[in-house]
């Protein structure tokens, strides 16, 4: 199956909900929408499923229009976040459903509900209810009923976003590994970067319900198209440092001068804002060259094996993700040091011009190419 959403807009009592969204996904694909809450990933998928019908624009299936065809004669599968499921049936029957629906012999059946059950690790609760069995288990029954069907699409929408961190992990890679067998389009909504980095595939970011960047998610991960998409996919979100460059010298403010060179003939002496990765905010000096910010502690977030430093000095305001746990006071004095060739570089419009030097080494411009960097 193909599917190619041409110019599709929609708006509810003058809210608008998608802005002319045009994208196309591949037979076979694994692709994730990711955006913040209320992005329009929700009602995307909506349109693709023909719950809702767009205000303009065409819905494309294997070259055919369904702009206008109903729910229930597209082929698509959906899982939401919730686990849906038949609470009177059995897992068997809950995931059978879609095939006794359809007038599927008995023994077919069978044979597709227990082929389905052991890839998803639930062959031993098909003859318990859905009540009987933990979160993890009801949403594998509610992916099995969705898989089961072999249609040429299935909708994925926050499906994990209730299950506890080991099972999120878990869940991700059986999916992963499922997709690189399924001749499907697989369509995942996320909030999570890090989510959609361990899914793979195809990533389209999505703010306010227009589509602002599409492509494979290490290159749109490498090579943001502007401050946007930067600030989208990263958590904590990248850090943005108002600077300016005269030839090659720059700097951030009244903080740092240094020197930094640039690889477009085209820019200008001017202002710039400045792009790096909060795990890119070291609190030592590893280069001769690196940038050294003298910064005041707000707040030392402690997660897990992970700390997350808040810092400011005045307008300036930066957060490094630190390795490890790290104590520190309030209103404590920190240096942290940024390395010039991790350094992104944004016109005033928000304009990716420039992406960081060690992105541009012949082995990771051949990797992202080929997705892989």
């Amino acid at each position: 199956m193909s599917l190619e959403l041409q110019n599709i807009s929609r708006s509810v009592n003058g809210e608008c909900y998608i802005e002319d969204a045009n994208i196309t996904f591949e037979a076979g694909s694994f692709n994730v929408l990711l955006g913040r809450t209320l992005s329009g990933k929700t009602s995307l998928m909506r349109l693709i499923a023909g719950l809702d019908q767009p205000d303009t624009g065409r819905i494309m299936m294997n070259g055919i229009d369904v702009t206008g065809v109903p729910v229930q004669k597209r082929n698509i599968a959906m899982v939401y976040q919730q686990f849906i499921n038949y609470p009177n049936l059995t897992v068997f029957e809950n995931i059978a459903s879609p095939l006794r629906i359809a007038g599927i012999d008995s023994q077919t059946i069978l044979k597709r509900v227990n082929a389905v059950a052991e890839m998803l690790h639930i062959e031993n609760f098909l003859q318990r209810l859905p009540l009987e069995l933990s979160g993890g288990q009801q949403q594998r029954t509610a992916m099995a009923r969705a898989l089961i069907k072999e249609g040429g699409l299935i909708l994925f929408d926050e499906p994990l976003v209730n299950l506890d961190y080991k099972l999120r992990e878990e869940l991700r890679v059986e999916l992963r590994e499922l997709f690189k067998v399924q001749n499907t389009i697989a369509i995942y909504a996320s909030t999570e970067p890090s989510e959609a980095l361990a899914l793979g595939g195809v990533t389209t970011l999505m703010h306010e319900g227009k589509i602002i960047q599409a492509g494979h998610v290490n290159t749109v991960y490498s090579l943001p198209n502007s401050i946007e998409s930067a600030e989208l996919f990263s958590e904590p979100p990248i850090n943005i440092l108002e600077g300016r460059l005269e030839d090659t010298s720059a700097s951030i403010g009244e903080h740092a001068t240094f020197t930094f060179n640039t690889s477009n003939d085209l820019t200008s002496s001017g202002a710039y804002r400045f792009g790096i990765r909060p795990h890119h905010v070291s609190l030592e000096k590893n280069n001769s060259d690196d940038v050294a910010l003298d910064l005041r502690v707000d707040v030392a977030e402690i997660s897990g094996s992970e700390t997350f430093l808040h810092m400011a000095n005045g307008e300036l305001v930066v957060v490094a993700q630190l390795m490890g746990v790290h104590q520190f006071h309030t209103d404590a004095s920190v240096r942290v040091y940024l390395p010039i060739e991790k350094l992104y570089l944004f016109n005033s419009m928000g304009t990716m011009v420039q992406a960081p030097a060690y992105l541009s080494t012949e082995k990771n411009v051949r990797q992202l190419s080929e997705g892989i960097c």
